[in-house]
């Protein structure tokens, strides 16, 4: 069995040259039901609590798809497919007052891991598109959530 282990330290993080801030890639790791509709994997935060998609700093020695894979391996223990972009948000860090630059890609889920780096400080649970609208303080996270909502609607009317 190999030992999962989350990268640790910011020497190797991406700034933006705009704002300054971190530039942070996630995911929304998904399942599509039986009966069509989304199904989303959300994770709490480090202290907890909340509702929030696995997202951290993109790294120079890999891809932003790559970024977002390890993201969801490491805070949420899945791994998965990602599709294109959902887009770019930008927000504040409450940490560290400064613009980060968010990406966000869709994950569709294909393998649950029963252990992962961070499982000791995240709970992960499944939802609902409409329990992580109401849920979730993070209005970029909604957007980019209702940006997947939106891909999936136009795969579904186009099969």
């Amino acid at each position: 069995m190999a030992v999962l282990v989350a990268r640790q330290g910011r020497e190797l993080q991406r700034y933006s040259p705009r704002t300054g801030g971190r530039i942070v890639v996630g995911c929304i790791p998904y399942v599509v039901r039986d009966d069509g509709e989304l199904e989303v994997l959300v994770i709490s935060s480090q202290k907890g609590h909340g509702m929030m998609f696995p997202k951290g700093g993109w790294e120079v020695d890999e891809s932003m798809d790559d970024a977002a894979r390890r993201e969801a391996l490491e805070e949420a223990g899945v791994r998965g497919e990602t599709g294109g972009v959902l887009g770019l948000w930008h927000y504040q860090s409450r940490r560290y007052q400064k613009t980060y630059e968010g990406y966000m890609f869709p994950l569709r889920v294909t393998d649950e891991l029963q252990q992962w780096p961070e499982m000791a400080s995240r709970k992960r649970t499944w939802a609902t598109v409409q329990q992580v609208m109401d849920g979730c303080q993070h209005a970029w996270m909604r957007e980019a959530l209702q940006q997947l909502v939106d891909r999936h609607a136009k795969l579904q009317s186009a099969l």
